[in-house]
């Protein structure tokens, strides 16, 4: 029980820092929105980079590790889509926010600084690698079935794909760490150490920047969908990956804790920003995005636990 309190309370102590400073009024939304671009624009990019290019990458690709957190992803994300349409009676567009803030964890704010804290440096390949097709697959899952099976509308999500293929921060962060891997090329001397410096700010001021967010988003009216969201997020699918990882395929034991945990993670920010671009479920993003985050506090507390054991 101490373990799992020395890891999560670093985290959630720095998020409830931030929620507590949003509601007395000492940072208002505007810090918010400067962190939040902060840390996607530059300090979570830097990040990718020197986990990718520091990281030891496996001669073979672990095709196992990825099918068990895929595989529990797709589980969770199909069944809550079904949920979406015949219990909550929502659109087809609506029920892929639900799919997507389900299947799509908050690695950013609440992952990285989780996980490294929880397993140590060892956890930095696995993780580094779950990271480098994490948000690509997601991402563009959901701009597909947005656009639906249609000739014109498979165009028009390739044009999107592409686009954000070759302009979304972190994919860039993580590409250039891959080009200078792949390359022979590291950073070392002074510029290594600026590096060093925004990466390491990524942790805190996400966390102090999430707490900000949960300040500001209510839950509103949908509160039954968050919870529904919430329960599949936080025990359903870190559940199925811990039964793939543990029981179906072969990997290291730090292989699984990564899997297990990095499914724990509460939904992530990337279904609210789409459910306000595509300007549908942001009500139900921005509550599963709240209460899966108050909830997981909980939740990884469990898992910290069976993955220990």
């Amino acid at each position: 029980m101490l373990y799992v309190l020395s890891v999560i309370t670093p985290t959630f102590g720095l998020l409830l820092i931030g929620y507590v400073a949003a509601r007395f009024g000492l940072l208002d939304g505007s810090v918010g929105d400067g962190l939040a671009r902060y840390v996607y624009l530059l300090a979570v990019p830097c990040l990718l980079m020197r986990t990718i290019m520091h990281s030891h990458v496996p001669e073979t690709q672990p095709w196992g590790y990825w099918l068990a957190y895929f595989g529990g992803a797709l589980f969770v994300w199909s069944i809550v889509q079904v949920i979406a349409r015949r219990i909550f009676r929502r659109s087809h567009r609506e029920a892929v926010i639900f799919g997507f803030a389900t299947g799509h964890a908050n690695t950013a704010l609440v992952g990285i600084p989780l996980i490294l804290q929880a397993v140590g440096p060892e956890a930095a390949t696995p993780l580094a690698l779950l990271l480098t097709v994490h948000l690509p697959v997601t991402t563009v899952v959901a701009t597909l079935l947005f656009e639906g099976t249609g000739g014109d509308g498979l165009r028009h999500a390739g044009r999107r794909i592409i686009r954000m293929m070759g302009t979304h921060p972190i994919l860039i962060g993580i590409y250039t760490g891959l080009v200078l891997r792949v390359a022979g090329l590291d950073t070392v001397g002074p510029g290594d150490k600026i590096i060093e410096s925004i990466a390491a700010s990524a942790a805190p001021c996400a966390l102090i920047g999430m707490g900000l967010e949960l300040a500001r988003y209510g839950i509103g009216k949908e509160l039954k969908p968050a919870l529904v969201i919430s329960v599949l997020k936080l025990i359903v699918h870190p559940a199925a990956v811990y039964v793939l990882a543990r029981h179906v395929f072969t990997m290291p034991p730090v292989w699984s804790a990564v899997c297990v945990l990095f499914a724990s993670c509460p939904s992530g920010v990337n279904a609210y920003l789409m459910a306000t671009r595509e300007k549908v479920g942001v009500g139900v993003a921005s509550a599963a995005l709240t209460v899966s985050t108050v909830l997981s506090a909980l939740t990884i507390s469990f898992w910290l636990y069976v993955i220990a054991t």
